[in-house]
């Protein structure tokens, strides 16, 4: 049950110099922050620009892989090579660079630890997720998980991992995008396993929230949450959402290079985008 005392669990916050007491207390609480309009409509304008520079680079060069990271290689709405899962972005473009060192984040990083670093290098760099709901899509949607499953499967308690997303577009109701189950951050071993069949079941839940934003805001959630993403009701050009996943770390400094090997768990990545891409 939501604490009474809280803001609506449908606040949006404004990100200052620091994250308030009671961001951190919703935070704590529910699981999530929705911070409005971190980025500027003129920089949400030449991120995604520079989403699909690189994205058709990419295609044209025939990518598979970068820095041993599969990319998800699906089709666009006219039939066409789309990209729609791309690692390591910071590291081809200066200006995703800049805006994700920009000093306006130092909150953010604060918050996950006073000696977290923007992760470019590492797993798997920044991320940015193209969700696209039309004939040749690999990545509509995406089914309820937690991330802190790989933990369990090391026999270890999972720990607190928040995932910093930014948008770029907007996103009602009707517009898919995540949905989350406030709270469950802090549910047990079992219910961590066993709640739901992990990326199989897409069902709403009578509990879950829809994270809904604008272009240009910033999103917190706790990776330890049951959360999916919902697939647009809408098709093809209109369906389009991007979203850029930002990796703060605090453990040891891991850089990947294009010697890198693919991990397990980007095996099975890669063989369910083949999979909808030759029988969905």
């Amino acid at each position: 049950m939501q604490d009474s005392t809280l803001p609506p669990l449908t606040t949006r916050f404004t990100l200052g110099s620091e994250i308030t007491p009671s961001q951190e207390r919703f935070l704590d609480e529910n699981g999530f922050l929705v911070f409005n309009q971190v980025i500027s409509e003129e920089e949400v304008a030449q991120m995604v620009s520079e989403f699909t520079r690189i994205g058709e680079e990419w295609a044209e060069q025939g990518r598979h892989t970068i820095n041993g990271v599969p990319l998800f290689r699906g089709k666009d709405h006219q039939g066409n090579l789309f990209i729609q899962r791309l690692a390591f972005t910071s590291l081809h473009s200066a200006y995703i660079h800049s805006i994700l060192h920009d000093e306006r984040f130092e909150p953010i990083r604060k918050l996950i630890g006073d000696k977290a670093r923007v992760g470019d290098e590492e797993k798997d760099g920044a991320v940015v997720s193209r969700y696209l709901n039309c004939k040749g899509s690999v990545y509509p949607k995406l089914g309820w998980h937690t991330d802190g499953l790989r933990d369990v499967f090391y026999l270890r308690r999972p720990k607190r991992m928040l995932n910093v997303g930014l948008h770029f577009d907007a996103c009602d109701l009707d517009d898919g995008g995540l949905r989350l189950i406030p709270g469950t951050h802090n549910q047990g071993f079992w219910d961590t396993v066993f709640r739901k069949a992990n990326f199989i079941s897409h069902d709403e839940d009578p509990n879950e929230v829809a994270v809904l934003t604008k272009p240009g805001d910033l999103t917190i959630h706790d990776g330890r949450l049951w959360h999916r993403v919902q697939e647009s009701k809408f098709t093809d050009e209109r369906s389009l959402r991007r979203v850029m996943y930002v990796p703060y770390l605090t453990d040891e400094y891991q850089p990947k290079n294009a010697e890198s090997p693919t991990p397990l768990y980007h095996h099975l990545s890669r063989a369910m985008c083949w999979y909808k891409r030759n029988f969905k």
